[in-house]
């Protein structure tokens, strides 16, 4: 971390582009978001007044010249944010790969005066990139030998400036926690497993799923994690030798639990311990000829990389166009390539080089058959994905246990949240592993206090981690007014820690039960808190459960309502979406959807405020977008109403467009769990699990368990880049406990970005971007950090 000391503030509005021009183009193959990306590199290089080209068909485009590199404008831009694949096209190009193609590319460039390039790509497209900035001179050299430029152009286009926005949908990509498309891909595959496995049940089939990633096992792995697949097949993690035996008897084990069906992922470059491919066909057959079951097998192929790009997806591709050209306009020839990436939840630049020889590397470790090496060098993320995949998918026998007769209790606590289920599995599984007698509360504190307290078995949880909304049922009452008869309950059952997944009031119950410790011996047991709610208004945590799947629920609403309005011209839409008092859907979901404002209760607004964006409106319906798109948080201002806003831009617009009215109200809170919303659940859920037994064997003395201090009360929450228990009692000053929302969020420095795309001026901070990391060669003891 920089001191602020030296560093005078750097605002996005100060950085010009004037005289500059960029050329974007998306190469290899297409994900999903691609588009969007376009979309933030267009807007922002025209907010810094550069000239922003489109080179067509990527690299083929850029060789080929011509009508395939032209000069774009705003409007070039408009409706592709929720277009999946790249509507500027993406080529094989076999010509770029020769010194004379890209010769011919660099003439083409030339004569536009482009020497800024942004490139959304896999690590090939990037890979070309990086060459054809080191021969950059050499062949403006070369053009100038031969007459075709003068040497004034040689000096005045000496340098090439790169950066580089990995685009792939196997997040194949080291050095990025995330790549664009990955999400989506996710999305497209859960919803065929979820579709699956209503006939699977039906039938009591096996099936075998084959998922894309040649050389890389991300999506058959979190796929496998978000839909508790009985087994999973990857390139970097092959199966020991007598795996066949093993499998066998683990999907027999299965069936005569009564589990009616099961589910096998095989990614597509799965191999075994020889290096000799495991094929979706060959494990059908294996399971045909051992045990007789009927099994199909599906194979997803492209589907996976079509259909409309997640929220995740556009929100990340959004960041990433910024910051690329952020990093354009601050690159010199002497900062080498970059790529710009998510860690975490923080965007940073890392050196295009070093990604792809790490990427190399993994490829390089498999060949040679070192597999622990090739997980350890695809990163944190992908090694926490394995190893709560091996813990949650394999139950031990009862010998096999270790037994510390402590006994746990889970529950839900506030609204529903998509992905609490998921919370919920985990946490039942890690701890029935780590040898707890796992307790099930039903209906939150409301049914503590009444005794709805049960025992709940590793197969009780089977198949929840699809499950919308709260299986064990969720209330919002507090525990205040029951403490007596919880304190009863947890006597009787001997209780010796607490687990609660719930929103805003979990966090209040917990700060209610440990302020009852002084009175009452029975709260003195480790108490953990895991976010879940579609609001994300718990401090201590940037993402909650939940809020991710109603993102996507807005975003999906606001597309289709947006294809009504472009259908009927000249109209706007105010949608009022939900959150409490905290503006995190209708911000979040005004830049998924690409939207003109997003009204909230931590930015506050005035009738001026509200005059110039109908002002906005009215100047929009004069350009070839003759839509609107407003979202309104549901408490952003007690007297400024949706229906007093759709009053005003009636009224206001008249004879200019018209006006409708929309409240998503409780779709937001239901719904199948997103990719994210599963994952980030059953990670998160599984970590708290593993706290709870730490601070168990910490605070077990003399036969009892007895912790009264305030870090055995925690919140686990995702931090910037880590998983951080924070002691409730320390979060207290974090909170403004009247509107029930932390008193920082870090997605209001998202804000302008929204109203930059918008076409609002607008002061930006970017202080935080800009340093150049190197890519980290983390060792084993780092990977409990808890990337998501």
């Amino acid at each position: 971390p920089r001191s602020t000391m030296d560093h005078q503030p750097k605002f996005f509005e100060n950085l010009s582009g004037t005289g500059k021009a960029i050329g974007v183009l998306t190469s290899g193959g297409d994900a999903q978001g691609m588009n969007a990306a376009v979309r933030a590199v267009v807007r922002m290089g025209i907010y810094v007044k550069a000239k922003v080209y489109f080179v067509y068909e990527g690299y083929q485009g850029m060789v080929d010249g011509g009508d395939n590199i032209v000069e774009v404008s705003w409007e070039s831009v408009s409706s592709i944010l929720q277009v999946g694949g790249t509507v500027i096209g993406s080529a094989r190009c076999k010509s770029f790969r020769t010194r004379e193609g890209r010769l011919q590319a660099a003439y083409n460039l030339v004569q536009r005066g482009i020497t800024n390039l942004c490139v959304i790509g896999g690590d090939g497209s990037l890979t070309g990139a990086n060459l054809f900035r080191e021969e950059w001179s050499g062949l403006l050299e070369e053009l100038a030998q031969k007459g075709k430029i003068d040497e004034e152009a040689v000096k005045k286009y000496a340098y090439l400036n790169i950066v580089g926005m990995v685009g792939s949908i196997d997040n194949d990509f080291c050095g990025t926690d995330m790549t664009i498309g990955t999400d989506s891909a996710l999305h497209r595959i859960i919803e065929v497993v979820d579709a699956i496995m209503t006939t699977a049940q039906s039938h009591q089939r096996t099936f075998v799923l084959e998922v894309m990633g040649r050389h890389c096992g991300y999506l058959a792995l979190v796929s496998a994690l978000a839909c508790g697949a009985d087994w999973v097949f990857i390139p970097e993690y092959p199966p020991e030798e007598g795996w066949e035996d093993s499998m066998c008897v683990k999907l027999s084990e299965n069936r005569a639990r009564k589990k009616r069906l099961n589910i096998i992922i095989v990614a597509e470059g799965a191999i075994d311990c020889h290096n000799k491919p495991i094929t979706s066909e060959k494990v059908k057959d294996l399971v045909v000829q051992r045990l007789g079951f009927d099994t199909r097998v599906t194979i997803l192929g492209h589907v996976q990389r079509g259909g409309t790009p997640s929220a995740f997806d556009r929100i990340l591709a959004s960041r990433m166009g910024v910051e690329a050209v952020l990093a354009l306009l601050e690159a010199t020839p002497a900062t080498p390539a970059c790529v710009v990436s998510l860690s975490g939840n923080q965007a940073v630049r890392l050196p295009l080089m070093e990604c792809v020889q790490m990427t190399q590397e993994v490829q390089k470790a498999m060949d040679e058959g070192r597999f622990l090496e090739a997980v350890r060098l695809r990163g944190r993320s992908f090694e926490n994905n394995l190893n709560t995949y091996k813990l949650l998918s394999h139950k031990k026998t009862d010998a096999e246990l270790p037994k510390t007769n402590f006994n746990v209790a889970v529950l839900n606590v506030g609204a529903p949240a998509a992905g609490m289920n998921a919370a919920v599995r985990a946490a039942v599984r890690v701890g029935i592993t780590e040898g707890h007698k796992m307790f099930a509360v039903i209906d939150g504190f409301e049914g503590f206090a009444r005794g709805k307290i049960k025992e709940i078995s590793w197969g009780d949880v089977g198949g929840w981690t699809g499950q919308g909304g709260s299986i064990l049922g969720t209330k919002r009452t507090l525990p205040a007014k029951y403490l007596e008869k919880i304190a009863d309950q947890m006597r009787t059952n001997n209780i010796n820690a607490l687990m609660v997944i719930g929103g805003f009031e979990a966090y209040l119950g917990l700060l209610e039960l440990s302020a009852a410790r002084e009175k009452y011996d029975e709260f003195c047991v480790p108490m953990v808190m895991v976010p879940a709610t579609v609001s994300n208004n718990v401090p201590g945590s940037d993402f909650s459960i939940g809020a991710d799947t109603a993102l996507n629920t807005i975003t999906d609403t606001c597309d289709r309502i947006k294809q009504s309005a472009s259908g009927t011209k000249r109209r706007v839409f105010i949608i009022e979406t939900m959150g409490g008092y905290c503006g995190y859907l209708a911000n979040m979901g005004a830049l998924a959807a690409g939207a003109d404002a997003a009204y909230i209760f931590e930015e506050q607004f005035d009738i001026r405020e509200l005059q110039a964006n109908v002002e906005h409106l009215t100047e929009k319906m004069k350009t070839s977008i003759q839509r609107g798109l407003v979202l309104r948080n549901e408490n952003c201002n007690e007297n400024y109403t949706t229906d007093f806003i759709y009053q005003l831009y009636s009224e206001e617009g008249k004879g200019v467009f018209d006006c409708r009215k929309n409240v998503l109200g409780h779709m937001q809170q239901g719904g199948a769990p997103s990719p994210f919303d599963r994952n980030f659940g059953t990670k998160i859920s599984a970590k708290a699990m593993q706290w709870i037994s730490k601070k168990l064997k910490e605070t077990y003395r003399k036969g009892k368990v007895f912790a009264n201090t305030d870090d055995s009360v925690c919140l686990l929450g995702m931090r910037r880049r880590n998983l951080v228990f924070q002691p409730v009692a320390e979060l207290k000053n974090e909170t403004d406990f009247v509107h029930r929302i932390p008193k920082e969020q870090w997605w209001l420095k998202l804000r302008p970005l929204m109203k930059i795309l918008a076409k609002y001026k607008t002061s930006y901070d970017v202080s935080d971007s800009g340093q150049l990391e190197h890519v980290p060669m983390h060792s084993p003891k780092e990977a409990e950090t808890g990337a998501i």
